[in-house]
């Protein structure tokens, strides 16, 4: 089972940033982040025990832009996203897409399109892309999530299909650390179990901590 199947980013097309930097009326955003993970999952899978990230984010409107990196122990894992979200009454969707990259041949590289349609707490998404395989033949996958948000508090249960097969199940909670009224830090917790269809071997329990910190400009 591949270390790391490609979820929340193909660059978005340069039609997409000329359209959001040539509109005057849109206000536009950007903002950088960094974090740690005590244990980097992603979609179930685990990449690496404590792991530093960070990324920069634009947005203008309903547009986004942006990049984001993780440690994974041998290099980096490299990310690249854009996209649209909109909302239309109770309802909040988007459609963007993410190219997967990395250093030191930990992994090869991803593509996807990815979806998501929201409504009140119920959040749904959807991806679908293609993983290059060092070469070989490349494999296809489409990957399913449900989640539930509910004052802090949240669960997820998703899966893959086609090539990559597995699901996982996601529970957590995450807020805000404040202090005199000054945002300090985000924080989550969160217990996450991989099947072994998932894992390609035994499945598995991880309790993850994380931290981050947001600086807008």
């Amino acid at each position: 089972m591949h270390r790391k199947l490609a979820t929340t980013r193909v660059t978005a097309t340069l039609a997409l940033a000329c359209a959001a930097a040539s509109a005057p009326a849109l206000a536009v955003d950007l903002s950088a982040n960094i974090g740690y993970n005590s244990e980097y999952i992603f979609r179930g899978i685990p990449q690496k025990n404590s792991s530093a990230m960070g990324g920069l984010d634009l947005t203008a409107g309903g547009f986004y832009l942006g990049t984001w990196g993780a440690d994974v122990g041998e290099g980096l894992e490299i990310d690249y996203y854009g996209g649209y979200r909109f909302a239309v009454g109770d309802f909040n969707f988007g459609v963007g897409g993410t190219w997967y990259s990395y250093t030191d041949d930990f992994d090869d590289t991803y593509k996807e399109v990815n979806f998501s349609a929201g409504w009140n707490f119920l959040t749904f998404d959807a991806a679908v892309g293609t993983y290059e395989n060092f070469g070989g033949p490349s494999e296809d996958y489409e990957y399913y999530a449900l989640t539930a948000v509910y004052n802090g508090f949240y669960g997820r249960i998703a899966t893959f299909e086609n090539d990559f097969d597995g699901s996982y199940y996601e529970a957590g909670y995450g807020n805000t650390l404040t202090f005199q009224e000054i945002e300090l830090f985000d924080y989550a917790l969160a217990v996450i179990y991989s099947d072994s269809t998932l894992l390609g071997g035994e499945s598995d329990t991880n309790l993850v901590f994380t931290l981050k910190k947001t600086f807008d400009f």
